[in-house]
């Protein structure tokens, strides 16, 4: 009787020791929120899921871990099956959560953007998402090839207006489907046509932002219209995808970033993501790695007056995304750090 008692209790104890343990990872979760135009809040820390398609589920699952309670993905990406599996093996209430998807430049056609969200809430495994996005302001040619090609080997594109995709956005609202919709990577022109052709004011417009692309006129501009920013690849270069920033140092090297890092005993990256969140940004930061991902979390800290300024002389005027050869499109005309 008393080995039993004994044992049970060691369970009882070990069980205890998880739930707690599972705790502290929650309490660190990101504790600054912003707020849409639509009065819902956001997470100012976000976990990306583009690219390592195989690794996504598990990389999710320790997300939701460590506390972030804000998800990014997209038709393109492949990765919402997993990161709906991860999200129903986490027994996270999905009211507790903040996903976004994105709509895809093959599915523009104002009568396929409603299918297309369909799809992703059944590749999620959901019934909603909070925010969805049109990925890009090109329209590819309709059908079901994500990338279609030419006999030549270019990208066919589409007339589609993005005004017309943005209409049958605006549509998807009162089913509830998508409970905010967004854009990303459009110019300021073509959000200025948006504002004056359209009925719905973009509730966010994610882009690539960081210490070396700050953009803070356009970004100033956006919150003057109630567009909540969003950063992806907010270290810059880290991302070695982007051939343009390979022959040089890492942004999250930058000696200033890490000079102000050392001061609250912080990364250079973590500065990168606390100077996006004080702007009232929120930043999608992405890893398969755990260590990383919990790291990447503790990026919401506070900079001083001293420290943002400080920032702020470190603009390089750097983009590293810009696949306007490749889609066939001119992206970013109006735009700083557009090379060509």
């Amino acid at each position: 009787m008393y080995s039993r008692t004994a044992r049970l209790s060691a369970s009882a104890t070990s069980r205890i020791s998880q739930v707690s343990s599972h705790i502290q990872k929650r309490n660190m979760a990101s504790v600054t929120t912003h707020t849409l135009n639509t009065g819902v809040k956001i997470p100012a820390i976000g976990f990306g899921t583009w690219q390592d398609k195989d690794d996504q589920e598990k990389a999710v699952t320790e997300a939701l871990k460590a506390g972030y309670l804000h998800i990014d993905t997209a038709a393109i990406y492949g990765t919402e099956p997993m990161v709906g599996a991860a999200i129903k093996k986490s027994g996270i209430d999905r009211s507790k959560l903040f996903i976004t998807t994105k709509l895809w430049n093959n599915k523009h056609k104002p009568e396929d953007v409603e299918g297309a969200l369909d799809q992703s809430l059944k590749d999620l495994g959901m019934d909603y998402v909070d925010l969805y996005l049109m990925h890009w302001p090109s329209a590819f040619k309709p059908g079901d090839n994500k990338f279609p090609k030419d006999k030549d080997g270019k990208t066919e594109t589409s007339s589609i207006s993005y005004v017309d995709t943005w209409k049958a956005m605006e549509k998807l609202l009162p089913s509830g489907k998508a409970r905010a919709i967004g854009v990303s990577n459009f110019s300021k022109k073509e959000l200025e046509t948006l504002l004056k052709e359209c009925s719905v004011v973009p509730a966010a417009h994610q882009i690539e932002c960081h210490p070396w692309l700050q953009q803070k006129d356009f970004c100033d501009w956006q919150r003057e219209k109630g567009i909540h920013v969003q950063h992806y690849s907010p270290f810059g270069n880290q991302n070695e995808i982007y051939s343009s920033g390979k022959n040089m140092g890492k942004l999250m090297d930058d000696p200033i970033l890490v000079e102000i890092g050392k001061k609250h005993n912080k990364t250079g990256g973590q500065v990168a993501l606390a100077w996006g969140i004080a702007r009232g940004h929120s930043v999608l930061p992405k890893s398969k790695t755990p260590s990383r991902i919990s790291q990447n979390l503790e990026g919401d800290f506070k900079l001083t007056a001293e420290d943002m300024e400080k920032i702020e002389g470190v603009d390089k005027k750097l983009r590293f995304n810009d696949p306007s050869e490749s889609f066939g499109y001119r992206f970013y005309e109006d735009l700083e750090g557009k090379k060509n």
